[in-house]
């Protein structure tokens, strides 16, 4: 089968990545993958069938014309989901990381959506992965708050740009997911204050009201939600999955 409508995803092979492409092929959407890492997009090419690959820088201009010119059919959807360094605290962080973060996040979605403009459907989705971090700010990370603040920003101004071609522009923000690289990022905070890793676990998950960590199953949801003809409602509008991490206001 091969289905006549595409879904790219910017992150395909991460942890949230690997479970939206999976559940947008359960939606009948062909998936091109996009990232930098062929070996990588080739791994999870040989997991399912209706996915294809383009290798991609998308902190780089280079990355319009190799989208662009992977796309093979009506684009549906585009997913924009890949990772920032956490890079510390806003008195230590380099100034040369807080400029990456913004360049991956805010230039990253704006090549994705310049490479796939022309093949548009009418009722197409624009869907960017930030964080909470980008409305909760927290010590530790300072280049992923300001990274996905900028992010929400930008794609309410995508809401209005796109608003009028029936197009809408969702910010998915997830709170920390229980993975290797946030298991990465506890060990190394554990080791600073000198106490368990276990204990920084808990305090993460103390932050949840419910007392969980974002899954990358509950993303994945997310996003195909917003393929229904009724999510334009919710236009420019930033989803908090962030398992009751946020206790302000919006």
């Amino acid at each position: 089968m091969s289905y006549k409508h595409l879904a790219i995803v910017v992150g395909a092979t991460g942890t949230f990545g690997t479970e939206i492409v999976k559940q947008l092929i359960e939606q009948e959407l062909h998936v091109l993958a996009v990232g930098r890492n062929k070996d990588a997009l080739a791994t999870l090419a040989s997991q399912f069938s209706e996915v294809s690959i383009c290798q991609a820088d998308i902190s780089d201009d280079s990355a319009i014309n190799d989208i662009s010119a992977a796309i093979d059919r009506p684009v549906k959807i585009v997913v924009h989901g890949p990772g920032v360094a956490v890079a510390g605290g806003i008195l230590t962080a380099p100034t040369s990381a807080m400029v990456d973060a913004v360049n991956i996040k805010v230039g990253g979605i704006l090549r994705l959506t310049r490479a796939a403009d022309d093949h548009f459907t009418p009722s197409a989705r624009i869907v960017a992965i930030g964080g909470h971090y980008g409305l909760e700010p927290t010590e530790y990370a300072a280049s992923a708050g300001v990274a996905n603040s900028a992010l929400v920003n930008v794609m309410r101004q995508l809401s209005i740009a796109y608003g009028r071609r029936g197009i809408s522009a969702h910010t998915i923000a997830p709170g920390p997911a229980d993975s290797e690289r946030l298991r990465r990022v506890v060990s190394a905070r554990a080791e600073q204050r000198g106490v368990d890793v276990a204990d920084v676990l808990e305090e993460l998950l103390d932050e949840s009201s419910v007392h969980q960590f974002t899954t990358a199953e509950q993303v994945a949801w997310a996003v195909c939600n917003l393929l229904d003809d009724r999510a334009i409602g919710m236009t420019g509008s930033t989803i908090m999955l962030d398992a009751g991490r946020r206790k302000g206001l919006p």
